[in-house]
This record gives structure tokens, C-alpha cells and sequence, in this order.
């Protein structure tokens, strides 16, 4: 079964590697890039098949073993929690890379196939070389270049914080994108204890409960999918939330992760989780205030809270910088360990 969403998500023909419309990647809005890599080797082998794209990816592997996540067949292929919630439902075990890549081509086909399946792992460090002839093209943008492979697998909605462009290698992929402001109706799981690194929606998507799950509706209502293949690729941009399911017997994708912002801002997420320990659980009237207080030093025109301190004396209300970072991270410090 298939998320249920019947609008796609728009589309260009016009991006290669290196020679992509600057409006693109600047975009806050998804996109798919049909045949962005086709000339890839590693996509050429991809549309022959499994075993090829096995083959092609092998030639650059070193012989370093890899964690892969192997769940039972009544997992459905979906990458989720395991009945006490304390843990994934599928078991991560050490691996040879041939032997992972076998075992999918084995599994894969199956009627009812176990979840086997290699996530997010550094192109570079496992397939030193493979950017030497499969460039992504993404000109001054240090982009972290991931792969994941596997058998049919579904990994539910969840949000990135970098801008990120998915290539299909080998198999299909179907995504399906949320806009951010749709995280009151995608019924979001612990944020500290997650399957896969990131928080993720606890409605399955595949087979949507609405009952449980009411506001659901409203979120598939926002939604729209893109069916890839080998070569096309997607944008997401940061914050975007996606589901994205494999579908066939063996699937390969890469992933260019980056962030327009300086690296000393760090992650957001960091103070979500303070402004948690702090805020939260204070009285009504109180958290009340510390919104217009976050709405004014935060969210507001950054120049407009400090415009009548002298420029000197703006301290961290001043424009951020290396040096206004590390003296924000030392106050914090302080506090944090008394």
C-alpha cells in the first residue's frame, strides 16, 4: 500500500550536477530533478539492475564492515519503534559490506521480505573514490554526502535540519513531503528516544489510522509525493518533513546534506530542548511572557531589539559572530554546570 496523497510534487528537467538554475537550491520550496544524475556510472549501473549496482558499488568498497539495521518481515519494511518504546524494532549488527549487499539481493524479492537495510553512512569513508566519477556537482557547498541501501523499507515522516538534495542510485523511491507548519498534524514521537536519529511521526502513513489519528487528514491534505528512479533526484529543503518508502527488491540512494548557515550557530534543536527544561512546565501566565520575550529577542527584526543600545555596549544582542558565538556558549556553560 502507498501513502494515500494524489499530488505530486513539481518538477524540473533542467539541473545536472554543476550546471543547475541558481533559484534551485535557494528555494525554500521542494522540487524534483528528473535525470539530474543520469549520466552517473553509478546510475547507469543502477538501471541494470541489482546485482550491477551490487558490482559497481563493491569496486570502490575497502573492506571496512558497516552497521545495518535487520528487522523481521512482520516489520513491513517500516523502520519504527519496538513494542516498549525503548529501542528500534529492527536489531543494528556489524556487517561486511558484500555480505549486507547479498543478503538484500536475497531478501529483497521475497513476498514478504525482512527490513535489511543500510542508513545514512558516509559515501567518502565507504566508497572512497566514488565522487571521483559520480560528482554531485553542488559547486561551493559543503555538502555531506551520504548512502543507504536496502531491501523494501519505509522510514516515516521526519524533519532534517540541513537543506538536502536525494539521488536515486538503483531501485524506486516514493517520497512523500510535508510543509513544516504540519507538525501539530503529523503526531510526532519522543523527541530523545527515536529510530533512527530524528523524531518520527507515530501514524503509519501506509496505513493510516484516523481514528487515532484525526488530524492526519489535514497533514495528507497538505502533502505531495514524487515516485524517483534511477537518476532523478529531490530537493528538500531544511525542515521539510518526508516519508520516504523503497520499493523495490534492492535500492540505492545518495544523500548531499549542507547548511547555508555558519557553522558556531549550531543546531537549533539545542535550544528547543533548554527552552524545554526551562519553559514548559512554568505557570500559563508565565510562559506567556517568555513568548513575547522570545517573539521580541528572537523572532523579531534582529537589528530592532538592540537599536537603541550604543553599537558597543550590544554585547550578545549585537550581530552574531565567531566571537559573539563562543561568548554566548561560555555564559551558557557557566549557568548550565552550577
Amino acid at each position: 500500500m502507498t501513502v494515500p496523497v494524489d499530488a505530486p510534487l513539481p518538477e524540473r528537467s533542467d539541473a545536472r550536477p554543476g550546471a543547475t538554475p541558481d533559484d534551485v537550491f535557494s528555494t525554500r520550496e521542494p522540487v524534483v530533478l528528473r535525470g539530474y544524475a543520469e549520466r552517473w556510472p553509478a546510475v547507469k549501473a543502477g538501471r541494470e539492475g541489482g546485482e550491477a549496482a551490487r558490482d559497481y558499488l563493491m569496486g570502490f568498497h575497502e573492506g571496512a564492515t558497516v552497521a545495518a539495521s535487520f528487522g523481521p518481515p512482520e516489520a513491513k519494511g517500516r523502520l519504527f519503534y519496538n513494542e516498549s518504546w525503548t529501542a528500534p524494532n529492527a536489531e543494528l549488527v556489524r556487517i561486511g559490506l558484500a555480505e549486507l549487499l547479498d543478503r538484500i539481493l536475497e531478501e529483497g524479492g521475497k513476498p514478504e521480505p525482512p527490513l535489511v537495510y543500510l542508513a545514512s553512512t558516509t559515501i567518502d569513508v565507504l566508497l572512497p573514490g566514488f565522487h571521483d566519477r559520480n560528482d554531485p556537482g553542488l559547486g561551493g557547498r559543503d555538502a555531506l554526502g551520504s548512502i543507504w541501501i536496502g531491501g523494501p523499507s519505509r522510514i516515516p515522516a521526519h524533519q532534517d535540519l540541513p537543506d538536502n538534495l536525494a539521488v536515486v542510485l538503483a531501485g524506486k523511491r516514493r517520497f512523500t513531503l510535508f510543509p513544516p507548519d504540519q507538525l501539530p498534524n503529523l503526531y510526532i514521537g519522543p523527541l530523545d528516544v527515536t529510530p533512527a536519529g530524528q523524531p518520527v511521526t507515530l501514524a503509519d502513513l501506509d496505513e493510516p489510522d484516523f481514528e487515532a489519528f484525526p488530524k492526519l487528514k489535514d497533514a495528507l491534505a497538505a502533502a505531495r509525493f514524487a515516485e524517483l528512479e534511477p537518476g532523478d533526484a529531490v530537493f528538500i529543503p531544511s525542515m521539510w518533513w518526508h516519508h520516504v518508502q523503497a520499493t523495490a527488491p534492492f535500492n540505492a540512494l545518495a544523500n548531499y546534506w549542507w547548511r547555508e548557515t555558519p557553522v558556531w550557530m549550531g543546531p537549533p534543536q539545542n535550544a528547543l530542548h533548554h527552552a524545554i527544561l526551562a519553559i514548559r512546565n512554568l505557570p500559563p501566565e508565565d510562559r506567556a511572557v517568555w513568548k513575547q520575550v522570545f517573539d521580541h529577542y528572537v523572532f523579531s527584526d534582529p537589528g530592532e531589539a538592540a537599536a537603541h543600545i550604543p553599537p558597543q555596549a550590544r554585547g550578545v544582542l549585537g550581530p552574531m559572530t565567531d566571537a559573539n558565538a563562543r561568548r554566548i556558549r561560555a555564559y551558557l556553560l557557566n549557568r548550565l554546570n552550577r
